[in-house]
């Protein structure tokens, strides 16, 4: 089974209504439709764009305001998903749940469910600066073209969970990023490499680019979108099927052939998640 993905280098920029954010998701929309998309992923805090817009006074918005778009948010994308009959990623999107923030993934199905993955794994300047708080469950989101798992940025950073994914049958971990300097961004990127190998499955990345100088944290992006493979002979020599010109405003698209992933956990090079020490580490499987 193949299915073929598309990664959004979203260009973050100042804006006057969400009108404009709307226009500028449709564009990114139609680049990947055009391409025979069957799935979509954006960036991580690629909302932030919205707090631009401004109050009427002079001033930026802050992140607290940010789920006051909530309502426009899921309506938009349900519509692009819907029209298009792809599986969209929407990068992340802030909500408020009991008083508190989270950073949270959204899944829109073409039939028009939402599904939702709160960040994992909290960053100092999310705890610090904006209050968030860490998810605290964990899912697997079944498509028609197999099971993937949402992680977001930071998330992919910790083996563990990539291994709990993959143990409940990810093939595909969409990872959905927003890094401001070139050390967060090859923090992301190389282990995105290191879980791809471990696990055997497919990484699916991609980032912020450009600057909203009036949105505090937001004011530099360091980003590019890439397909991730194994490393082994079916695969490229790099492990990269595709990546996208650094910090540049594009889309990219690739096919993920799931056999090839079953093939190499087999027959490959190397068998890594079939060699694991399961009687000497923990069995996520189980």
């Amino acid at each position: 089974m193949k299915l073929r993905v598309s990664a959004v280098q979203y260009h973050l920029h100042t804006i006057q209504s969400f009108e404009e954010f709307a226009a500028q998701c449709e564009h990114y929309i139609k680049t990947a439709e055009e391409f025979g998309a069957e799935f979509a992923l954006f960036p991580e805090f690629f909302t932030t764009q919205l707090l631009s817009i401004g109050d009427g006074q002079g001033h930026s918005l802050k992140i607290d305001d940010l789920p006051n778009f909530t309502e426009q948010y899921l309506a938009l994308f349900s519509n692009f998903a819907k029209q298009t009959n792809m599986h969209i990623i929407a990068g992340t999107h802030v909500l408020r749940k009991n008083g508190k923030l989270y950073n949270t993934a959204h899944l829109f199905y073409p039939d028009g469910r939402v599904g939702e993955q709160a960040k994992l794994h909290i960053t100092p300047t999310e705890v610090h600066e904006w209050d968030m708080a860490p998810g605290d469950s964990f899912q697997i989101f079944e498509t028609d073209k197999g099971k993937i798992a949402l992680l977001t940025c930071y998330d992919i950073e910790f083996p563990e969970i990539v291994r709990m994914a993959k143990a409940k049958g990810a093939d595909v971990i969409f990872c959905p990023s927003c890094t401001d300097d070139r050390h967060g961004f090859h923090r992301v990127r190389y282990t995105s490499h290191a879980r791809a190998i471990e696990n055997q499955v497919y990484v699916v990345l991609t980032g912020t680019v450009g600057s909203l100088p009036t949105v505090d944290f937001m004011r530099a992006n360091f980003g590019q979108a890439a397909i991730i493979t194994p490393n082994d002979i079916p695969f490229p020599p790099r492990g990269i099927l595709v990546e996208g010109e650094i910090n540049n405003d594009m889309v990219v698209t690739a096919d993920l052939d799931l056999e090839l992933l079953y093939e190499v956990r087999e027959r490959g090079s190397v068998t890594t998640w079939r060699d694991r020490r399961t009687d000497l580490y923990v069995d996520w499987e189980k």
